[in-house]
């Protein structure tokens, strides 16, 4: 049954059968809060997500009352509550808890960080990480999301998708980069290649001087659930060594992880 929501004029539509319009609208409304906007106003709120002042102001009360959002009476922020409901999903993932031993042993022999990742929409999010020190102007943790296009990790994921799939996700490819990769085209073709070659290798497409080289990382049917990953400054790896020294050791890692989600739990 769905609950009746004050509407912004000409944006009445038909709620779908089973479709809770005010669920929909209330994750609308957190998801309205970002890295670039953490704190919002009412109107600011209202304007990200299409509802009415009216609207915006019920929902985020409500969420201030369940403890996931709160205000100082003019802006508005999330509070670590919201984690718990990404951490519903993972702590009923086996995936990461099986990588992270993995990730730690990889990291000790390449001194490099690593992570996990799985695909979400046309971007790919951190579900595990082991770092040795930051090399990104933006801090990776557990939830980051980038654009799956300009990643290793990202087009290692893309590549295992069917065509059809594989056009919804791609998203609006857009440089990042003055070496980014964004025409459509190009990248289907390095898609291929990276189909082809079972690994990628992006260098300083999604930041300067960062690089990294990806795995896929398969389930007990052949399917590829998440991608691994080795990353490195410019100034300590080549992609000679990314391909020549980690890679194998990514391999060997993933291999790893693959025989023992063939034991996890669903």
């Amino acid at each position: 049954m769905t609950e009746p929501v004050d509407e912004p004029a000409g944006e009445v539509a038909a709620p779908r059968l089973e479709h809770v319009q005010s669920l929909a609208r209330g994750l609308a409304v957190i998801k309205a809060f970002n890295v670039d906007r953490p704190a919002q106003t009412l109107s600011d709120v209202a304007r990200a997500t299409g509802l009415t002042r009216a609207a915006a102001r019920r929902f985020l009360l409500t969420l201030a009352e369940l403890g996931y959002v709160r205000t100082d009476g003019r802006l508005f922020t999330l509070t670590p509550r919201v984690l718990e409901l990404g951490y519903s999903y993972l702590s009923a993932l086996s995936l990461p808890e099986v990588a992270e031993p993995h990730l730690e042993e990889l990291v000790q022999v390449v001194h490099e960080s690593a992570s996990l990742a799985v695909l979400d929409g046309s971007d790919v999010v951190y579900v595990a990480r082991v770092a040795t020190s930051r090399i990104m102007t933006v801090s990776i943790t557990i939830g980051t999301r980038f654009p799956a296009y300009a990643t290793a990790l990202g087009r290692v994921l893309l590549a295992a998708l069917p065509p059809a799939e594989l056009a919804r996700r791609l998203g609006d490819p857009r440089p990042l980069t003055d070496r980014t990769v964004a025409e459509p085209g190009a990248l289907r073709d390095l898609l291929g290649d990276v189909r082809a070659a079972g690994y990628c290798i992006v260098d300083q497409e999604l930041e300067e001087g960062l690089r990294s080289v990806a795995v896929p990382i398969r389930d007990a049917t052949g399917r590829v659930v998440a991608a691994a990953n080795v990353s490195t400054h410019t100034s300590r790896g080549t992609p000679l060594w990314l391909r020549d020294e980690a890679l194998p050791h990514l391999r060997h890692c993933a291999a790893a992880i693959q025989a023992d989600l063939k034991g996890a739990r669903p």
